[in-house]
């Protein structure tokens, strides 16, 4: 089946309501926060095979508090909006990245999805085909992309003029990721800036109190920027240029899944923008085409390929 017509069928909801799992949420939360902070402890004072391991599950735990700020961006992780906004804070400094920038960012994900603006596993005619396979190892798959939202928020809050800058979105454009940088342009200054501010003493805060080391603070979040990398990629790699079917609902290990509060699911998300994840599977077709998120990830090793035109109307 060709890249154009991987998804025969999409489910879409327009008039019932699915009401937030408030108490999934919160008990999800309760329990993903305190164990990353451990998993970082860990991975900071214990030997090294144990530091290992505290990185590989830190990987995942911090992954759901992703996953739980990614519902907060859609506005269903609790009802009540103030609320809803501020535990997705928390969940942002984690990350770490301000919760606005992200909100932001994310909203123009579902604008721009599969456009010329967000490619990765294809190159335009105009694009050098080495130095895209470069910045999809590298940048993609090898997790450097995501170091660039971290060091990202700290530029913002020591110089945010600098995140507004023209030459800067021109550098970043050769890399293939202009549009994003270009974002930090539209966000409200004052909020971004004190978000930042939250999101880095949050962390100054964790390495203090817990007396973490450098070592072994960089070999958890490196460990998550591979988990996390992985998983933006190979839900969307080789699927159709198309804004809403642009995306996979992949098989995977069904506890891992639930961990990620069904992002791998994301075809249906995609469709159902304003569903909570734990209806997700409800929109999941029956006879559509559901590659495994290994296949889909195994496949972005083998190269960037020519892009295929845009679905007419669709960007």
């Amino acid at each position: 089946m060709s890249e154009s017509t991987n998804q025969s069928t999409v489910t879409t909801i327009t008039t019932v309501t699915y009401p937030i799992p408030v108490a999934a949420n919160l008990l999800l939360f309760s329990f993903a926060l305190p164990a990353s902070l451990a998993l970082l402890w860990i991975a900071s004072h214990a030997a090294w095979g144990w530091a290992l391991l505290a990185a590989a599950a830190f990987a995942v735990v911090n992954n759901t508090l992703f996953a739980l700020m990614h519902e907060a961006i859609h506005g269903v992780l609790l009802p009540n909006r103030r609320w809803n906004d501020r535990l997705g804070l928390v969940c942002g400094a984690a990350f770490p990245v301000p919760y606005v920038g992200y909100t932001y960012g994310h909203g123009q994900h579902h604008l721009r999805n599969r456009t010329d603006d967000e490619l990765f596993d294809y190159y335009l005619p105009h694009e050098s085909r080495w130095r895209r396979n470069l910045w999809l190892y590298v940048g993609n798959l090898g997790g450097i992309y995501w170091f660039l939202l971290p060091l990202g928020t700290v530029i913002y809050f020591l110089c945010p003029w600098i995140c507004r800058s023209p030459r800067l979105r021109a550098y970043f454009s050769s890399l293939g990721i202009g549009a994003g940088v270009g974002d930090l342009a539209a966000l409200p200054p004052g909020k971004t800036w004190r978000q930042c501010g939250f999101v880095i003493a949050w962390q100054v805060a964790a390495f203090l109190l817990l007396d973490l080391s450098p070592g072994g603070w960089l070999l958890c979040y490196w460990a998550f920027a591979l988990h996390w990398s992985a998983l933006q990629y190979a839900h969307h790699a080789w699927s159709a240029r198309d804004v809403v079917r642009g995306a996979w609902n992949l098989r995977v290990f069904p506890p891992l899944r639930l961990l990620s509060l069904n992002y791998h699911y994301h075809l249906a998300h995609h469709a159902n923008q304003q569903v909570p994840w734990i209806y997700l599977p409800r929109f999941v077709g029956a006879d559509e085409e559901r590659p495994t998120f290994w296949r889909n990830y195994f496949r972005l090793w083998g190269g960037v390929r020519p892009a295929p035109p845009m679905r007419i109307g669709d960007g």
